[in-house]
């Protein structure tokens, strides 16, 4: 077992954001969390990155570790754990370059971190071709990639995705999802895909969860979650 999260709480004030909610991931799986705007799905990465407190009683381990022991800088340093978040919050001011080298600030292994880098611009070569130029002004699509590729460069063991279709472009957004099934193949690296696109999310995951405000209410695999009449009420127009 990769990630173990066990009766997850979150307050936001007098808000109960997530109302002890439990789920798994396992070593180089696809999952998803699926569920509508406000359902708790970017709290949960917030909090696995330890981006938010989290309520007493809540546990989760990372590679049978306590997650909760560790500070969100160690999450990703130690635990190889990488959030790309809902927005991309790239460093508009930096190249695409200076944004993935800076991604490895806590990394001392060089001759790795130069094969990384050849193997993000391998994977996104749009982004090769861009490398000089300012984050800030590239397209959604590119952006996306940059933030893929910056959490592919700072550690992969797992990687949460925050909404990566949004905005995107159709033929742009298969591309990004291509790019992330090829990581996940050649890489072993897990993924958490939050994503308000249900179908998009479920044809890419092997399972998924299903949150409506706090509260996990359905679980499985990612064809029976397709074909489940709730579901496609809710979620699929269906």
């Amino acid at each position: 077992m990769l990630l173990e999260v066990e009766n997850l709480r979150v307050n936001y004030e007098q808000i109960q954001a997530l109302q002890g909610i439990s789920f798994t991931i396992d070593e180089g799986e696809i999952v998803t969390i699926i569920g509508a705007n406000g359902a708790g799905k970017s709290t949960t990465l917030r909090a696995i990155s330890r981006m938010v407190p989290v309520m007493a009683g809540s546990r989760m381990t990372c590679q049978q570790q306590d997650l909760l022991s560790f500070p969100a800088d160690k999450v990703v340093s130690r635990l190889g754990v990488t959030h790309v978040p809902e927005g991309r919050r790239l460093f508009g001011n930096l190249t695409v370059m200076e944004n993935l080298r800076l991604a490895c600030f806590a990394r001392r292994d060089t001759a790795q971190i130069e094969k990384d880098l050849a193997r993000v611009l391998d994977i996104f070569p749009r982004l090769k071709e861009r490398e000089t130029q300012k984050s800030g002004t590239l397209s959604g699509g590119e952006q996306q990639m940059l933030a893929i590729g910056r959490a592919f460069m700072s550690g992969r063991r797992l990687m949460l995705l925050d909404e990566p279709s949004m905005g995107l472009a159709p033929l742009m957004m298969l591309n990004v999802f291509e790019a992330l099934k090829d990581i996940n193949r050649q890489e072993g690296t897990a993924i958490l895909l939050v994503e308000q696109n249900a179908r998009l999310a479920l044809k890419f995951a092997q399972r998924g969860y299903v949150l409506e405000t706090g509260r996990m209410v359905l679980a499985g695999d990612s064809a029976d979650l397709l074909k489940n009449p709730e579901v496609q009420k809710a979620y699929l127009g269906g």
